[in-house]
């Protein structure tokens, strides 16, 4: 995510013209070794160990938390208090309660989540669709994350397999994607029955999680987030069937998304494959990678607080995403269906 981040600070001011001249001015991280290294590769002026000094800096403006999810609540909470604007990577945090104490800490000052799929172009035209009613009343919301690392058993256990330091598993780490991306489509999730898993022995996080969900508009939904889907490096997909036509997306194929028109004939009813392009990227036909969605996404925010708005996801949309966590979580323990407080 750091390097996901320095790359977007850099790319930005080439596809987009932006309101502000960026200076990036202060890199922090554990190992000074790594952190030399890393500022040397993408332009950061200082390097620090110590997160306290950037939000306490008068030459800095803007915090953007990349660390692991345990910190994400005790930096952002201070360089609000220290009147920084503040980005932070998703999960927003380990609990509904630190959630809103961040929600609470941001309120004064401009805030931003980086949930990156919401700038996928085709993404994007899926809410479009939506919103045009192209697919009319939605009945079903299907989303899958699928990844397979948690099954290599050369790969270092890092801080994502602690509980201590992430929280959750994939509950917050890749469910967290799939449930931002439902509430901005599909909207409000009401209800929520879930079942959590861990398939490595002794590990104290989740390893797999499944969901069924009541949405307010009346539609259901099922969600599955896995590390042990073998096969599969990153799957992050989304189908939703409504009475007028069905979306469905696969960002493994990021630059497409299929639509099927129920008010087709029926001899020529089928799924039709859109290319999606961004005119703030290449020309149409040309695609887009995993790195543009964090470039649109830094940009989006930096164009918003030029104009005094809100960028969203903001900090509240975040903690919408985790009071759905925390009832899939209270659902695991309690093996029954719980709803999503507010």
């Amino acid at each position: 995510m750091g390097r996901a981040h320095s790359n977007a600070y850099r790319q930005a001011p080439h596809f987009f013209d932006l309101p502000y001249e960026l200076d990036c001015r202060l890199l922090c991280g554990r190992n000074r070794e790594t952190l030399e290294k890393t500022a040397a590769t993408w332009g950061w002026s200082e390097i620090s160990t110590d997160w306290r000094e950037a939000v306490t800096r008068r030459d800095i403006d803007l915090v953007d938390i990349a660390a692991p999810n345990a910190l994400h609540a005790p930096i952002a909470i201070a360089a609000a208090e220290a009147g920084k604007m503040v980005l932070c990577e998703k999960p927003l945090a380990t609990s509904a309660e630190e959630g809103a104490r961040m929600v609470e800490a941001a309120r004064a000052v401009p805030n931003f989540v980086w949930f990156n799929y919401r700038r996928i172009p085709a993404v994007a035209l899926c809410r479009q669709l939506i919103e045009e009613g192209r697919i009319g009343r939605v009945f079903h919301y299907r989303a899958t994350y699928l990844q397979e690392w948690g099954n290599d058993p050369s790969r270092p256990l890092g801080w994502k397999t602690s509980r201590a330091d992430a929280g959750s598993g994939v509950l917050g780490d890749l469910l967290s994607h799939l449930v931002d991306t439902a509430l901005w489509l599909n909207g409000p999730i009401s209800e929520i029955s879930s079942l959590l898993h861990t398939f490595a022995p002794g590990r104290d996080v989740d390893d797999a999680a499944l969901l069924l969900a009541r949405f307010a508009n009346g539609s259901i939904g099922s969600f599955e987030a896995t590390r042990y889907a073998v096969g599969y490096a990153n799957r992050n997909a989304f189908a939703i069937h409504g009475e007028r036509g069905m979306l469905r997306f696969n960002l493994e194929e990021m630059n497409w998304l299929e639509f099927a028109d129920a008010a087709a004939p029926r001899n020529l009813r089928g799924i039709s494959r859109i290319p999606v392009a961004s005119p703030h990227f290449w020309k149409p036909g040309h695609p887009i990678g995993y790195e543009h969605t964090f470039i649109a996404a830094l940009a989006d925010f930096l164009f918003a607080l030029s104009r005094g708005e809100a960028a969203h996801p903001t900090f509240a949309d975040g903690q919408q995403t985790g009071l759905v966590l925390d009832a899939a979580a209270r659902s695991a323990v309690a093996r029954a269906s719980v709803p999503v407080l507010t």
